[in-house]
């Protein structure tokens, strides 16, 4: 393995490319301590003691900081490690070591949202939000599941009343226009049409 290139990130720390890609962060005094210099060779076996001994326990620490302060799905965690520059092998014992731990549980951070979001969200966008940070499809079903069975969220139907609340929306008074312009708001929401049309009074 040839160090190509080392650039500078901050005072104290450097990027490494190995072979032209870029490969991960060390610490300036850690390049001094085992001699690492641009254009020379890596060995084997330095590769994989910078990589087990010492970015697999940093990336750790770093995922185990991270969790300290709010929930993390697995791949919002991962795609964080990522963003500190450490290398795949590293993020991936990290992420392993926190799951095992149950610091991170998709199952258990899409119960929570759902429950937080039910409030204001329809299934469809708030699935399509946990989709987006990478929960599994089988695992928002789950959640959603366990959230009705335990009734901490609304009926979708009791949902679009309380919002055409807030709008002082009366489907009595609406003219034609404001109910279209309702109708486009509950829409981009994520509500079903058939819902909406009920809810605000006008037939499909």
């Amino acid at each position: 393995m040839l160090v190509t290139e080392i650039t500078e990130l901050s005072k104290t720390k450097a990027r490494l490319y190995i072979d032209y890609q870029p490969a991960f962060a060390l610490y300036k005094s850690e390049l001094k301590k085992y001699g690492i210099k641009s254009g020379e060779e890596l060995s084997e076996n330095l590769y994989k003691t910078l990589v087990n001994e010492i970015l697999t326990k940093r990336a750790t620490l770093r995922a185990l900081n991270l969790l300290k302060s709010r929930d993390y799905t697995e791949r919002q965690l991962i795609n964080k490690l990522k963003q500190s520059e450490y290398p795949p092998e590293a993020i991936d014992s990290a992420a392993a070591y926190v799951k095992s731990y149950g610091y991170i549980d998709d199952a258990r951070y899409s119960k929570a949202y759902i429950s937080y979001a039910g409030a204001s969200k329809s299934r469809k966008q708030i699935m399509n939000d946990l989709l987006k940070k990478g929960v599994s499809k089988e695992n928002i079903d789950e959640a959603f599941e366990a959230c009705i069975e335990e009734n901490s969220i609304s009926d979708e139907g009791e949902l679009i009343k309380k919002l055409l609340q807030k709008k002082h929306y009366d489907s009595a008074e609406a003219t034609i226009q404001e109910k279209q312009k309702i109708i486009g708001f509950l829409y981009r929401k994520g509500f079903s049409l058939d819902k909406i049309y009920r809810a605000v009074g006008q037939t499909n």
